[in-house]
């Protein structure tokens, strides 16, 4: 996608506070468009429009946003959702220039590569699903990339700093934070500890049966010696 191609219509909000209530229930979500130091712009949009352009954007490309015959291009920097019904219910865009380095996330993507791990049956753990970067609007990806070929024990991780990242771009996210770990899945783990407990269970009378030699070898090399001092 090229900036700014997705575009959002939006148009002036008066409502505020307990009126939003109704406002949503007519199928429109308030927002506000914060640019640059000047008066933030209480506006409001279509559901439907509004969740489909963020599905299309998400936090890291950049919209084209119009207000009357006002166009901005812009990111999405927030979406509050009803944590019940999981429904959008409040956006925040924040103004951006063409000329102007921005920060962003952008979400973090497994190659589609064969895994050695998986291949043993072992448990690939993603940790980390997006990164804050930094670059003009024109160079934010839409997804970065790890190659995910070389884990292949527990243990094994990936982390920020095996990103491929492409020119313009600065990752913020520090580069120690994991993003992928190779763990042993839990049924494994019981059947190991099962076996480990059986064989503790088996060593246990063949010890005391070893104790129990030691003791009668020891008194009978005890009888031996009291005989010959006689």
């Amino acid at each position: 996608m090229s900036t700014g191609d997705i575009v959002v219509e939006l148009e002036k909000r008066e409502v505020v506070g307990k009126g939003l209530r109704h406002l949503r229930s007519e199928g429109k979500v308030p927002a506000v468009i914060h640019d640059h130091g000047k008066e933030s712009s209480h506006v409001m949009g279509d559901y439907v429009l509004l969740t489909k352009a963020y599905a299309a954007a998400g936090k890291h490309h950049p919209v084209q946003v119009k207000v009357g015959s006002t166009n901005r291009l812009a990111l999405i920097k927030d979406v509050d959702y009803e944590p019940v019904k999981n429904r959008m219910r409040h956006v925040v865009f924040q103004a951006i220039k063409q000329n102007e380095a921005v920060e962003a996330e952008v979400p973090v993507v497994l190659k589609e590569v064969d895994i050695p791990a998986e291949k043993v049956s072992l448990l690939v753990l993603k940790q980390l699903n997006h990164v804050e970067v930094k670059a003009l609007p024109k160079d934010l990806p839409d997804e970065l990339f790890v190659d995910p070929s070389t884990l292949a024990e527990v243990g094994d991780h990936l982390t920020v700093a095996d990103i491929e990242v492409p020119a313009g771009v600065t990752i913020l996210t520090e580069p120690e934070h994991p993003i992928a770990t190779v763990e042993m899945p839990k049924d494994q783990i019981a059947e190991a500890d099962a076996a480990a407990a059986s064989l503790a269970e088996d060593a246990g009378p063949k010890a005391e049966e070893s104790d129990v030699e030691k003791t009668d070898e020891s008194a009978e090399s005890e009888k031996s010696e009291d005989a010959s001092k006689e």
